[in-house]
């Protein structure tokens, strides 16, 4: 079967595409005649490089079936029919996570080069599968795959979420439920955002203070609490066994209140501000030696909990008046023969950048670190573009010119926090709807310009929890507009037109309400009458 694959790809040329409902929707699709039906004596045979894949995919399948599939290695096979087989090929054209995916009457072939192609065929797979699938209980439904042929890779090797636990907490089992929604959309990086003016969010044990006065500093309903190693770690754990880096967010100088409150030393004046839905002139003091030392201890525990590539230091919103009067910053810009506290800022983030090289991490900042002329940036420096609504692409612009890398999120219109219509502190200027990300964001550059410029290494999509997003809100804020992000994340080419994604997407419907998430409307005119976002 596996020759018989590569060959009809070859021979098809992978010119036509199928009509198929899986999302993102897969680079290339031949459908053919016919149904494989999934059974209890079905078997699931892996080689040995897709072994923790078909393990994730024989739990999945086993609950909502109540089948007991067998778990078998192809070294130990033989004359087995009605199978699910993982195996591997030797295809430089599949990349890093690319697989191909082939449905026949008898039995089903995923083919990858990697563990991470493996697993993204499993994902499709069980999107051709009926929506019960995506329930925990057992269903009578009659598993059914109509047959087809795929072959898929993605766009970007960068393609995240981001969750703001800083201003809102979220419980481990919340985090976990979004991890699952992500790999089912082939999203591979958790973007956790831990430390705001309202909550610093991640234990750190050479500095207590910033859990046990730090996660406290708020008053609002789900602001209080932290993520003790042990859960930061289960949570990674739990991320990479669905092909997901978690790659966490500690913000400075700015959005860092709720730490200065429980170190006020580290600020300018040495007093301890007001924790803030916003943001303040109170940063972390970019004179101070002992500011630098803090840093480098806390970073040392965040690299020890996360092993990620890369390590998000922030650096947006930080407005430096108290830098302006305070003598020791000053005294940095004379010292260090600095134009301004911009540039002060620009030496502050290249010292931590060069701290976090020799720990083998690549830093992301914020956009706001080269919207303004300045120093060059440390190499392992990533561009973060966000800001649209005040600096449309000159972050991105810059970026390129200055050959850093670059993750694309703006936040016009990729901040799913930002409903369909105005709540709370979010007015007209701050709504979107899906038809509107889809078609005019502005992250979503065109292939042809990507293609011209490596160094764009991917696209995101934040939900941030200012103006009180709690954990029951989040669910209609991110479905179904995150698909409309993972499309253009994951699909390579032209993007097909709106009204064939939308009818594509409302299949998923039903798999949503199955995973028991309460999706939002997606289009204004499907709002019921008084529709609430809270």
């Amino acid at each position: 079967m596996k020759k018989l694959v590569i060959t009809f790809l070859a021979l098809m040329g992978l010119v036509c595409k199928a009509e198929i409902n899986i999302l993102p929707t897969p680079e290339f699709a031949v459908e053919s005649e016919g149904l494989f039906i999934l059974s209890k004596s079905t078997a699931v045979i892996h080689c040995d490089q897709a072994k923790d894949s078909a393990t994730w995919l024989v739990k999945k399948l086993n609950k909502p079936t109540g089948y007991k599939l067998k778990l078998q290695n192809k070294q130990n096979t033989k004359n087995i029919s009605n199978a699910i087989i993982l195996d591997y090929v030797d295809s430089e054209s599949l990349g890093a996570e690319g697989y191909i995916l082939a449905v026949e009457q008898n039995g089903v072939m995923i083919l990858a080069n990697n563990e991470a192609g493996f697993f993204y065929g499993c994902q499709s797979l069980l999107q051709l599968l009926p929506a019960e699938i995506c329930d925990e209980q057992k269903s009578d439904t009659k598993w059914e795959i109509a047959c087809l042929t795929i072959k898929d890779r993605p766009r970007f090797p960068w393609r995240s979420f981001m969750l703001d636990s800083g201003r809102q907490y979220q419980k481990p089992e919340f985090i976990k439920k979004y991890l699952d929604q992500m790999a089912t959309l082939k999203m591979n990086k958790f973007h956790w955002h831990l430390t705001e003016g309202q909550g610093w969010r991640i234990e750190i044990k050479k500095y207590p203070k910033l859990t046990s006065i730090g996660s406290k500093v708020a008053q609002g309903k789900e602001q209080q609490g932290f993520y003790t190693q042990e859960q930061i770690k289960d949570i990674v754990a739990y991320a990479k066994k669905l092909h997901i880096d978690v790659v966490p967010e500690i913000d400075v100088p700015g959005h860092s209140e709720a730490a200065l409150i429980a170190y006020p030393e580290y600020s300018c004046m040495g007093k301890a501000p007001k924790s803030v839905m916003g943001f303040t002139s109170v940063l972390f003091c970019g004179g101070n030696e002992k500011t630098y030392q803090f840093m480098e201890d806390i970073f040392t525990e965040v690299c020890e909990l996360f092993p990620s590539e890369y390590i998000h230091i922030g650096g947006d919103e930080a407005p430096k008046a108290d830098w302006k009067k305070c003598p020791q910053c000053q005294k940095k810009i004379k010292e260090q023969g600095l134009k301004n506290e911009h540039e002060l800022q620009i030496y502050f983030t290249n010292r931590l950048a060069r701290f976090l090289h020799q720990k083998g991490r690549k830093v992301i900042c914020w956009g706001d670190v080269v919207t303004m002329p300045g120093p060059a940036m440390e190499k392992n420096v990533v561009v973060h573009w966000w800001n649209y609504r005040g600096h449309k692409d000159k972050a991105l612009k810059e970026a390129i010119r200055r050959n850093q890398e670059i993750i694309c999120n703006t936040n016009y219109y990729s901040y799913l926090n930002f409903p369909l219509t105005p709540w709370n502190q979010y007015r007209q200027n701050r709504t979107f709807d899906l038809k509107t990300c889809y078609e005019k964001n502005p992250s979503y550059l065109k292939p042809e310009y990507t293609d011209k410029h490596e160094n764009i290494i991917g696209m995101g999509t934040c939900l941030w929890t200012d103006w009180f997003v709690q954990e029951y809100m989040i669910d209609r804020r991110v479905f179904p507009r995150i698909y409309a992000m993972a499309e253009q994340m994951w699909h390579k080419g032209k993007l097909t037109s709106f009204d064939d994604f939308y009818k594509k997407l409302k299949t998923h419907y039903p798999r949503l309400k199955a995973a028991k998430i309460d999706y939002g409307p997606a289009m204004i005119d499907e709002m019921s009458k008084g529709y609430k976002w809270d």
